[in-house]
């Protein structure tokens, strides 16, 4: 699979909660993010182009940040019994985009 990732990832592995349109909420944990995404892991799959909202927290500056953005589904496999999903976050707000940013230094 061509990876499709145009921006430096960085290790992040937190609990996320994800509500796709139309799902009840699951629980997940990130496995990376960089500016324009996150990748996160679930127990059921995803279909790609699904939207919804995603929530966790990234630690800038020793303080947590809750981050919620809304993403689309760019890709889900199966692996090590469970599915990782990559998300393409959706217009970013301007607080969320500085605090990503800084993690991401």
């Amino acid at each position: 699979m061509a990876d499709q990732r145009t921006s430096a990832r960085k290790i992040l592995k937190v609990r996320a909660v994800l509500a796709m349109e139309g799902q009840a909420p699951v629980q997940g944990r990130t496995s990376d993010i960089g500016t324009n995404g996150v990748s996160i892991t679930v127990p059921n799959p995803l279909q790609t182009g699904q939207t919804g909202q995603v929530g966790f927290d990234l630690l800038v500056d020793g303080k947590p940040f809750p981050l919620h953005a809304r993403a689309k589904v760019v890709y889900c496999v199966f692996s090590n019994g469970e599915f990782k999903a990559g998300f393409q976050f959706m217009n970013l707000d301007l607080a969320a985009m500085g605090k990503l940013s800084r993690f991401l230094r």
